[in-house]
């Protein structure tokens, strides 16, 4: 069904990314204003630091309200350990299986040094699909 198999043909290779030491509610405008459902958290250099989701956004803000604070930096909020990651020439049928059996909508991809060069997606996976099934020869 898939011409080719390689995550680099249908990852995004331009992310919405934001820094450790920006706001909370900076990560929560570039979430809505892009419609992403999380953001990858980059060091100056585009190295992968964490990710941050929506959830771990509503997490912040409700605990910031509950203690009458300031929400504070993303650095506070993301997710910094056992983040799976991909590599562009990774099998895309098995990234979509283990996003699928970890319940990820997600996936950071990085290069051999740990730079950040892209994210697959569900959306984006199915899109494959759906470009390539319209493609199709009937049999």
């Amino acid at each position: 069904m898939l011409r080719s198999v390689d995550l680099k043909d249908y990852m995004l290779t331009k992310p919405v990314v934001i820094s450790a030491n920006a706001h909370l509610f900076e990560a929560i405008d570039l979430i809505v204003k892009n419609r992403v459902s999380g953001l990858c958290v980059v060091d100056e250099k585009g190295h992968l630091q964490g990710i941050l989701s929506e959830l771990d956004c509503m997490r912040g803000i409700l605990n910031a309200t509950y203690h009458q604070d300031s929400a504070g930096e993303v650095a506070k909020y993301m997710v910094t350990e056992h983040i799976n990651c991909a590599r562009p020439g990774d099998d895309i049928v098995n990234i979509a299986q283990d996003m699928l059996s970890k319940g990820q909508r997600r996936r950071p991809v990085i290069d051999e040094n740990g730079k950040l060069v892209g994210q697959i997606t569900c959306r984006r996976i199915l899109a494959a699909v759906k470009s390539f099934n319209a493609t199709a020869v009937p049999a």
